[in-house]
This record gives C-alpha cells, sequence and structure tokens, in this order.
C-alpha cells in the first residue's frame, strides 16, 4: 500500500515563483499554496502539514511574524524560509524567530528538496532492543521502556 504523500504549505508572494515553486514540489508533495503572511499563519495554525517553506517578505504578515505566532500557537512543524535576504543577520534572525533552516534565493530546487526531505525525515533513532525481563532497553537512544509502557503503545 503506497503511503499518503507529505503535504506542505509555501507561504510565497511572488506570483510568477510562487506556481513555479508549487509544482516542482508537487511532484513529491501535496502542496498548498499561501499566497501572503496571513493566509499562510491562518493554515499553519489550523491544519496539519508535515513542513512549511515560508518567504521572510509577505505582504500583511511578514515571515518572521508568521513564524513567530506558528510557535507560540504551539505548531512545531519544521519550517524552512525560503528568502533573499542573505546576510548573516538575516539568518540568524530567522532561526532565532523558530525555523529549522534557512535557504537563500536564487536556489537549486534539488537542494530545496534535500533540505525538506532532511526536515521531513523521521527515524526512531532507538535501535536494536536490549530486553531485560518485560522491559526493553534500548542503548543507542539510552530509552527504556517499562512493560505496561510497551503494552500499551
Amino acid at each position: 500500500m503506497e503511503s499518503e504523500r507529505q503535504r506542505i504549505l509555501l507561504i510565497e508572494d511572488d506570483p510568477q515563483l510562487g506556481p513555479i515553486i508549487h509544482r516542482v514540489l508537487a511532484e513529491t508533495y501535496e502542496v498548498v499554496l499561501a499566497p501572503d503572511g496571513e493566509t499562510g499563519l491562518r493554515l499553519g495554525l489550523d491544519e496539519p502539514f508535515d513542513a512549511l517553506v515560508v518567504d521572510r517578505r509577505l505582504p500583511g504578515i511578514d515571515g518572521l511574524t508568521v513564524i513567530e505566532r506558528l510557535r507560540s500557537g504551539r505548531v512545531v512543524t519544521p519550517i524552512l524560509v525560503l528568502t533573499a535576504l542573505d546576510a548573516v543577520a538575516d539568518r540568524v534572525s530567522g532561526l532565532d524567530a523558530g525555523a529549522n533552516d534557512y535557504l537563500v534565493k536564487p536556489f537549486e530546487f534539488d537542494e530545496l528538496l534535500a533540505r525538506l526531505r532532511a526536515l521531513t525525515r523521521t527515524f526512531s533513532g532507538e535501535g536494536t532492543a536490549v530486553f531485560i525481563g518485560s522491559w526493553e532497553f534500548y542503548p543507542e537512544s539510552r530509552c527504556i521502556y517499562s512493560p505496561t509502557t510497551v503494552a500499551s503503545s
């Protein structure tokens, strides 16, 4: 059975670039394009996404404010900032606002796709279990699960 495609929220106001990015991402992901910060913020707070791609310069609410409000709203979805602002201070402020990654325009689509794969990659990292009676111990992650925890999961 094929798994569902991951959902990406693309918040990009450029009328030429937004649809191009949408088209390329749509080859791999289910993509929702928001043309401004207010729409992006509403969608990010109300709908589940596997990752968000946020431009910094947006009409209405700017990208950093969108990110800060999403994080304040307890949205933990990985966020990649995609912007032309490339100074170190710009990158630092983007990451400090709550973004997980920062990619500067112009960019290569291969790199954007690789960064999204990295942001959405899920793995347990727990490794092989060592059983101690009915307890499970995972040395690599240093996690131990009681019999009641294992039975309920």
